[in-house]
C-alpha cells in the first residue's frame, strides 16, 4: 500500500525541489511540480500549472504573496495565501494575512491571522443565441 501512494504521487508531481534549512532567497520565485521549503523565502510565490503543489515545513517561512493551486503549510507565512485547489494548515502552520481557498483541512494548533474566505467556482451561465428567443417567442 505504502508503494501505491509513492507512486501515485509521482505520477502527479513530475520534479521536486528542494529550498534547504538556512537558505534564503529574495525574490519572487515561479515553480512547476513540486516545492519543499525548508528555508525563507523574501518574495512572491507562485506554482504554475494545475499539479503544482507547496510544501512549508515547519522550519519554512515565506514573506510574501502565495499562490499555488496545492498547499500544505507547517511553517510562517507573512502574506496573503491564495490556493486554488486544496489547502492543508498542519499543526504548527502560523499564517500572518489574508487566506483565500478552495477546499480546506486545519489541524488543531494552527493559527491565521487575518481573513479567511472561500473561493467559489462560479457556475458558468451560458444564455441562449438571440434567434433562439426569436423562435421561442414566435411558437
Amino acid at each position: 500500500m505504502l508503494n501505491r501512494r509513492r507512486n501515485e504521487r509521482s505520477n502527479t508531481s513530475h520534479e521536486t525541489s528542494l529550498i534547504a534549512r538556512g537558505t534564503v532567497i529574495r525574490g519572487d520565485l515561479r515553480f512547476s511540480g513540486a516545492l519543499h521549503l525548508d528555508g525563507r523565502i523574501e518574495g512572491t510565490v507562485l506554482g504554475e500549472g494545475d499539479d503544482a503543489i507547496l510544501t512549508l515545513s515547519e522550519f519554512g517561512q515565506v514573506q510574501g504573496e502565495i499562490r499555488v493551486p496545492h498547499a500544505v503549510i507547517n511553517g510562517h507565512v507573512t502574506g496573503d495565501l491564495h490556493v486554488s485547489a486544496r489547502l492543508e494548515l498542519a499543526p504548527q502552520a502560523h499564517i500572518d494575512g489574508d487566506l483565500r481557498y478552495h477546499t480546506l483541512e486545519m489541524s488543531a494548533g494552527a493559527q491565521v491571522n487575518g481573513r479567511i474566505s472561500r473561493q467559489v467556482e462560479e457556475a458558468q451561465r451560458e444564455l441562449p443565441a438571440p434567434v433562439a428567443l426569436e423562435e421561442t417567442a414566435a411558437a
